[in-house]
């Protein structure tokens, strides 16, 4: 497959959390681009967002600040910093006016859990 730019303004976010506060996921890139991987960009206002990741994730802060909090403690990134997230981690995605790219591996961890 050649090489896809993805434009800002043709991501489309997605409500995933809130009142209170605000969270919301635009996907880049899906099963339809990449069978191995998966990536999008994230926002999260004042709000928490509890789940367990079922695929390995890697998170870059890119504004505000982005909280990960996890039976290990609670993980805060700036503008800049990056997440490294294991499989099988429990955690509520966190942020004040924190805007994130994440990227995750295998891409189409829901067809690889319903086989």
């Amino acid at each position: 497959m050649p090489v896809k730019l993805i434009k800002s303004a043709s991501l489309q976010f997605n409500h995933r959390g809130g009142p209170p506060g605000h969270g919301e996921v635009a996907r880049a890139v899906s099963t339809d681009i990449s069978r191995s991987m998966a990536a999008g960009v994230a926002r999260f206002d004042q709000c928490s967002i509890a789940w367990t990741v079922l695929y390995d994730e890697i998170v870059y802060v890119v504004s505000g600040i982005f909280r990960l909090k996890t039976p290990e403690g609670v993980f805060e990134g700036k503008a800049g910093d990056v997440l490294w997230i294991p499989n099988g981690t429990e955690l509520e995605y966190q942020g004040d006016n924190a805007e994130i790219f994440y990227a995750v591996y295998p891409g189409n961890w829901k067809e690889l859990l319903e086989q």
